[in-house]
């Protein structure tokens, strides 16, 4: 099971590299586009649906390599045994809450495609195909959560925590 859900979460990963991938090839083609005289409908509005689709894809691989961003004011001030509880309730509710946003966000591309909603923009793009990415990545980060959860309170928790100094990233 460790190992389908760690492919999971590398695949979405890759996938959001491609979009990023994506993202730049539709930068330059609208930059080529105005030095050349030539126009592609779209370009901006599918480089923001890519940005928007890595961004989501990414977050389930960058949750489980301990790479998010913690906010650690309380926990450094408890007691280990208290610390544990805070991590466990706060592991319960991302989930729930992730749990809830993968709901609506495929709730949202399915109305989407119900309704045949388009984009406003010049590139009239069926919505419910962007809107895959972002049900997909938040899909895969509900997971990653449960598998957390599941991991703290089975003592098989995956990814380390640190109690050392964050890395300096200026």
């Amino acid at each position: 099971m460790r190992g389908t859900l760690d492919r999971i979460y590398s695949a979405a990963a890759y996938l959001a590299a491609l979009f990023l991938v994506c993202t730049l090839a539709m930068v330059l083609l609208g930059i080529f586009g105005r030095l050349f005289s030539f126009q592609i409908r779209g370009t901006d509005a599918y480089a923001g649906y890519f940005m928007a689709g890595a961004g989501f894809l990414a977050l389930a691989h960058t949750l489980m390599r301990g790479e998010h961003i913690r906010v650690t004011l309380v926990l450094e001030h408890t007691a280990p045994r208290f610390r544990r509880i805070l991590e466990r309730w706060s592991l319960a509710v991302a989930a729930l809450l992730t749990a809830a946003f993968a709901y609506f966000s495929v709730r949202l591309a399915w109305q989407s495609y119900a309704l045949n909603d388009i984009s406003t923009g010049n590139d009239a793009t069926p919505l419910w195909i962007p809107q895959i990415a972002m049900a997909a990545g938040n899909i895969v980060l509900a997971i990653a959560f449960v598998d957390l959860l599941i991991g703290d309170l089975t003592g098989t928790r995956v990814i380390a925590q640190s109690d050392s100094e964050p890395a300096h990233v200026e």
